[in-house]
């Protein structure tokens, strides 16, 4: 650990207690802060091709779109949580935050190149290690890794496994084939190996439309439409048998909402009761497997207009255990000082404290 580093007792700011963000995000500057961590070859091709010019962002909005950032989270000449004064300033220091798990949306895990994609994801956990984690004790990680190349995948893994400061593998929600396919086994076996979630964040790799029935006109579209590849993908885990293979995993969504649960458990259960034969793998309720591996970071909340209602839905979830506290900084959903819904009070050591610390078994 940094010099620069400090580990201090944690202050209890927000609702009695201090918590545990699931989600921030920390942005690449450009990528001419990441030529110090590539080797002397694909530094030089990054030059020569002109690459280091680029941000290469993973999202498909403009960037001074109004959902990009807040509005008074911006600031001039910088990308939207490129900043650790920033993050310390508007977000570990008022909550009181004792473990904040940072997120890189980046293209790196997008290239067709299976080794580009590689040395990028190695280079920017590097780069994260050293520019964040080392500068503020409070702060872990997520670990990028070339997810349509398991084997580099893996590599990847096990050679960020010994800094327990990482705690997940980062996966997007829109990714090439379902999330549940034996192609990807190789990433969750290294991950249960390591104590390990894996974090599936909205966004796409780009290779399919949002939806069963094509390209949209609009970025709406592809924003309401992640909901649906949540659901997909968390039918692809259950059925596919993942976790009869893998026993040990938890699975976090995030930016996933998690009002459309309820429905979708009472679905799949009753679906598998007639047709259980096809998936012998699958020896329990589907929402009993659900609420023992997944996890819902709570930021964006889809919240109703009353109150009850959401209290509601956590009750129709049937478990107390599966919402994680997060407030999406530097994005334009975190709703400030009001993270978490008044409502939801009653459930805030849970959601801000034990539930992360029951999910995360490195921190």
């Amino acid at each position: 650990m940094s010099e620069t580093a400090t580990l201090e007792k944690p202050a209890k700011n927000y609702l009695g207690f201090a918590p545990i963000d699931c989600d921030v995000h920390v942005a690449v500057p450009d990528t001419r802060a990441l030529l110090p961590y590539f080797d002397e070859y694909w530094r030089e091709n990054i030059l020569q091709r002109g690459i280091e010019r680029h941000r290469l962002s993973l999202t498909s909005f403009p960037a001074n779109a109004p959902n990009a950032a807040r509005p008074d989270w911006r600031e001039q000449g910088v990308p939207p949580g490129s900043s650790l004064a920033s993050l310390q300033r508007d977000v570990l220091d008022p909550f009181g935050t004792q473990i904040a798990i940072c997120n890189v949306m980046h293209a790196a895990q997008v290239f067709h190149s299976e080794d580009m994609s590689a040395v990028f994801c190695t280079a920017i956990n590097a780069w994260v290690a050293r520019e964040w984690l080392d500068k503020d004790a409070r702060l872990r990680a997520s670990i990028l890794v070339p997810t349509e190349s398991p084997e580099l995948a893996v590599e990847e893994i096990e050679r960020r496994a010994a800094d327990k400061r990482f705690v997940q593998v980062l996966m997007w929600v829109g990714n090439e084939m379902p999330l549940g396919k034996r192609f990807y086994w190789p990433i969750y076996q290294a991950a249960e190996k390591h104590g390990l979630a894996i974090g599936v964040h909205a966004g796409s790799l780009y290779r399919h439309a949002p939806s069963s029935i094509g390209w949209g006109s609009y970025y709406l579209e592809d924003y309401v439409l992640n909901s649906g590849a949540f659901e997909s993908q968390l039918m692809s885990f259950v059925t596919e048998g993942v976790f009869t293979k893998y026993p040990g995993l938890k699975v976090v969504f995030m930016e996933s909402g998690f009002m459309w649960l309820p429905p979708f458990l009472w679905r799949i259960n009753k679906t598998w009761r007639g047709i259980r034969t096809e998936v012998p793998w699958v020896k329990r309720p589907p929402a009993d497997i659900i609420r023992e591996h997944f996890r819902f970071t709570v930021q964006p909340v889809d919240a109703p207009p009353e109150d009850t209602m959401l209290m509601d839905t956590i009750e129709q979830i049937g478990s107390d255990k599966v919402l994680l506290f997060s407030t999406d900084y530097p994005h334009w959903h975190f709703d400030g000082m009001d993270a978490l819904p008044k409502a939801m009070t009653p459930l805030a050591q849970k959601i801000l404290v034990d539930n992360p610390r029951e999910t995360y078994s490195r921190l």
